[in-house]
């Protein structure tokens, strides 16, 4: 009975794994290295654990205000990285907030904030 209750309690921590890792999650982007200038046109690379589907997700600049500005991606050149093209910006906070879907159409929603200096 014992070797019963273990054998499930082992499938049912396999079956969780697999629901987790269904789910796009940033894995790296650009912006920790390589930060934003003030005025000048930028490219910020973000980087998923799972290929994404690019034509059914959004990533939105966020301003001061709560104003959502659509974002124009574009697929990188590893699996699951997207190239965001980011418009001249002046010197302030802001966050890049993303619905993106992944290959296996599990969506995911996050944001990302940072700081744009002169």
């Amino acid at each position: 009975m014992k070797k019963l209750v273990r054998l499930l309690l082992l499938l049912l921590s396999l079956g969780q794994t697999a629901i987790v890792s269904a789910h796009a999650v940033v894995t790296d982007y650009s912006l920790k290295i390589a930060p934003i200038h003030a005025n000048q046109q930028d490219k910020v690379e973000l980087t998923f654990n799972s290929q994404i589907e690019l034509g059914l997700s959004q990533i939105f600049l966020v301003r001061k205000g709560d104003k959502h500005e659509l974002l124009h991606a574009e697929n990188g050149s590893k699996q699951g990285q997207i190239i965001v093209h980011i418009p001249a910006l002046e010197a302030g906070d802001y966050a890049l907030r993303f619905k993106v879907f992944a290959a296996d159409g599990h969506l995911t929603e996050d944001v990302i904030h940072f700081s744009v200096s002169q």
